[in-house]
């Protein structure tokens, strides 16, 4: 049987990092690893081929060639999903979706022959030989949580690696705390599950073998989720890292406890990990409590950041406004937090009610609840009732966009962060990486609006920070990205704010 795996195109968001892939050469952030797990569950003797949307085009030719096709993305991936799942059946193809969008029911999916809901181990086999046989059913769910110690390793080799600025590997699934907003809990459980150092070794080793130089994202949506286990891989990794020279510059996602443990930083550092992006969300105390992130209030944010700077890892940062329990200054102190905490890379969003989560089954309750979420809380889009007036949040919201992310301010925020950092060691240097430095001082240097912060920020970086050059730059590419987003984002908040649609009837406000 031949399968084909398509990965829809992602919009313009906080993390496609659309507008600073170009310097880099590169196409997309990272490859679909749903995807390529996927395919290793999947009959040997099948024939497989991936196809990303975010790299190439899909063609009628590969429609063509498949028997079945298989899909899998989030909800923000949705609109490209239908599209091409429509193209699937208009080519007589019978399709199958997987991911987090089919946990949310989203109707994107709608067209779609068969519907894999929850996690692929436990559900993959049996629907392959449902398939052979011509007695696939319409649904499909998983009936418990898998055991990741058995999960295969990844057909790295389907995915081309070079249209790519990082890797992906996964470690665990699930999240012990219990975060009023957060889906991961309610689609992979508050019992993190992890893969044996083992597995992971093996990932790392596949990928080496590849030829991939430069970032891994550790993809986990809390990496230090089980600690124990953690601190049981870490010394696996250090050891691989060091025996192979370093390779990789290692990122991941954790929740902010991990400021109380000087050993696993330790460790982190020793691996090479160079970033890690935390849920802050708020540095209101009341709208933590509301939203029962109590992990946040065990100890000063802004010194928990700054201990984590201190062991040479950036910290990026996920902040959100929109609480019931949001004052009218709550955007003036979300901004001088990222600006004290120096964190160059701040998602802000407006809070958003995703399906089935403990905040969706609330504001339901409450007669809140306006429409489905897009799954994108950086857009200026509400899905639901805020206690707020409505054009204030808007407004304000706006207002933190326009100072975070004004290259002014961005370049000092980023200065800052460079002397915040402790001792690190430099990055492997890849080719791209060269290039885009070379791209970074045409483009950003001599043709861009902001150049002459731009080499302010380049020159106080080689006078003070010449130990985090690397880092310098790769900031100010980054920059870029989030500029045109911010501008964008923007675009649209402003029209909200004069009027220009309704955001409770209109759902083209939130642009497509």
């Amino acid at each position: 049987m031949n399968v084909l795996m398509v990965y829809p195109e992602f919009p313009d968001t906080f993390w496609s990092f659309k507008h600073s892939l170009p310097f880099q050469g590169k196409r997309s952030a990272y490859p679909p690893l749903g995807l390529l797990t996927v395919s290793a569950l999947l009959p040997r003797q099948w024939q497989k081929r991936v196809v990303d949307m975010n790299v190439r085009p899909l063609k009628d030719s590969d429609f063509d060639w498949a028997d079945v096709v298989f899909f899998s993305g989030m909800m923000v991936q949705g609109p490209s999903m239908k599209r091409a799942i429509h193209r699937a059946k208009q080519r007589g193809r019978k399709t199958v979706v997987g991911g987090p969008i089919t946990s949310a029911h989203d109707p994107a999916i709608s067209e779609a022959d068969y519907v894999v809901e929850g996690e692929a181990e436990e559900i993959v086999p049996a629907l392959a030989r449902d398939l052979e046989r011509g007695e696939a059913k319409p649904f499909y769910k998983a009936p418990e949580l898998p055991d990741l110690t058995k999960v295969p390793l990844p057909d790295l080799e389907l995915a081309e690696l070079k249209p790519y600025s990082a890797m992906a590997v996964q470690y665990s699934r699930g999240c012990p705390f219990t975060c009023e907003f957060c889906d991961i809990i309610e689609i992979y459980g508050r019992r993190p599950r992890t893969k044996s150092p083992e597995q992971i070794l093996a990932e790392f080793e596949r990928l080496y073998e590849l030829g991939w130089r430069g970032s891994l994202f550790l993809v986990d949506d809390n990496f230090i989720g089980n600690k124990k286990n953690v601190k049981l891989l870490m010394p696996h990794l250090v050891k691989w890292m060091r025996d192979h020279r370093y390779p990789f510059s290692l990122y991941t996602e954790a929740s902010l406890n991990l400021a109380e443990d000087g050993e696993l930083l330790g460790l982190m550092r020793e691996a090479r990990f160079t970033r890690v992006f935390l849920g802050i969300e708020t540095p209101v105390e009341e709208s933590l409590k509301e939203t029962t992130k109590y992990q946040n209030l065990r100890g000063d944010l802004l010194e928990s950041v700054k201990l984590i700077q201190s062991y040479g890892i950036e910290v990026m940062g996920g902040f959100i406004v929109g609480f019931d329990n949001d004052p009218p200054d709550v955007f003036e102190r979300q901004i001088r937090f990222i600006r004290e905490a120096a964190i160059p890379l701040s998602m802000v969003g407006l809070l958003t009610a995703l399906p089935n989560t403990q905040l969706w089954r609330r504001l339901k309750a409450e007669g809140r609840l306006l429409k489905q979420s897009v799954g994108n809380n950086t857009l200026p889009d509400l899905n639901f009732i805020p206690k707020m007036d409505t054009h204030e949040l808007l407004a304000g919201y706006e207002r933190i966009l326009k100072t975070i992310y004004n290259p002014r301010e961005y370049f000092l925020r980023s200065l800052a962060s460079l002397a915040h950092l402790g001792a690190s060691a430099r990055l492997p240097v890849v080719f791209s990486d060269v290039l885009a430095v070379m791209r970074s001082l045409w483009w950003q240097g001599l043709r861009s609006s902001y150049r002459k912060e731009y080499w302010k920020f380049l020159v106080r970086a080689l006078q003070s920070h010449r130990e985090h050059l690397d880092k310098a730059f790769r900031l100010a590419i980054l920059g870029h990205h989030f500029f045109a987003l911010t501008a964008k984002t923007i675009s649209k908040a402003e029209s909200l704010i004069e009027g220009a649609c309704d955001p409770w009837a209109d759902v083209s406000c939130s642009g497509p």
